[in-house]
């Protein structure tokens, strides 16, 4: 058959790529599902999805359903004569939705399957401190982020390389390798492989939602990790730590970039010495250098000039 007739599915920026892609190809799109206009800002208006703004753009069809077991939009996706579903980063879908196409739904996965299943898996792979990561097309089943995988595509992560660093990246690479699972997938070239089939025996890691508490760094961890957890969550949600004046005043603030120093001792975690390039902060083993950090309800800056504006001791916990 020829490339089939999709249904896109998605709605932050990460899915933006892939939409784009796909109709640069000349795939078919029936129509784009995102969420409805949200609140947003100080003024709480009404603000579209990034993949609504992309399908105004490309002059497609758009649903943004409340509820995705609504009869009115059963129908709707009926009615698009779709023979897959295309869904990168959007909520969990019911059955009644991925089955309906003939080729089934197929889903975009920011990780190498079955590592790191969940909401956040760019952000976790770096946080553990992996040398490299990938991309999963795979088919959806109920159990989420469990169906059979169609392609994959690996790639590096760099030793200071950021979550948002390495997203766009993987945006690029996801679209790419997205395009040609669409395509292949029409032309009957793909063979669905069960993760089992793929589980190097290696113990599996999860990619939960990320959460204030998950997001706190722990100085007593060694340094290398704070560095990781630091990268891993920059720039958002941001890692963030509680500064400690001497006089009990406290103050919560999120760091953004760190890098690894040679240090002659050791000091209690959290301990912080001034530094001429930032702020020098102990952790269980070694140190690290506050490069960029952003005080509450304030821009970033770069850790000399937050130094700057410190008085006192200090320390973080």
């Amino acid at each position: 058959m020829s490339a089939p007739r999709i249904v896109f599915l998605g709605t932050p920026p990460f899915a933006v790529t892939s939409l784009g892609t796909l109709h640069a190809a000349g795939i078919p799109i029936a129509a784009v599902v995102t969420a409805p206009d949200r609140p947003a800002g100080r003024g709480r208006q009404l603000r579209p999805s990034a993949v609504k703004e992309a399908a105004l753009r490309l002059g497609l069809p758009l649903l943004q359903p409340e509820r995705l077991r609504e009869a009115g939009f059963l129908d709707d996706l009926r009615a698009c004569g779709a023979d897959l579903f295309v869904v990168v980063a959007f909520r969990m879908l019911p059955e009644v939705v991925w089955r309906m196409p003939q080729l089934g739904t197929i889903n975009l996965h920011a990780s190498l399957l079955p590592q790191y299943r969940g909401a956040a898996p760019i952000n976790w792979a770096v946080m553990h401190g992996e040398p490299r990561t990938g991309l999963t097309t795979f088919l959806l089943q109920q159990a989420i982020d469990t169906g059979d995988v169609l392609l994959q595509e690996t790639l590096p992560i760099g030793p200071d390389e950021t979550a948002g660093e390495l997203h766009d990246r993987m945006a690029t690479l996801g679209a790419s390798l997205l395009t040609r699972t669409v395509l292949d997938l029409g032309e009957g070239r793909l063979e669905p492989r069960p993760q089992s089939t793929l589980d190097s025996g290696a113990a599996l890691r999860q990619a939960p939602k990320l959460t204030p508490a998950n997001c706190r760094i722990d100085w007593s961890r060694p340094a290398a990790a704070v560095h990781d957890h630091v990268r891993g969550l920059s720039p958002l949600p941001g890692a963030w730590t509680e500064l400690v004046r001497d006089d009990g005043g406290t103050e919560h603030f999120k760091v953004l970039r760190t890098e690894r120093v040679e240090t002659a001792g050791q000091a209690r975690p959290g301990t912080v010495h001034p530094d001429p390039d930032g702020l020098l902060v102990y952790c269980g083993d070694g140190a690290l250098r506050l490069l960029e950090v952003q005080p509450e309800g304030r821009r970033r800056m770069s850790g000399p000039a937050f130094r700057a504006g410190l008085r006192g001791s200090i320390r973080l916990q």
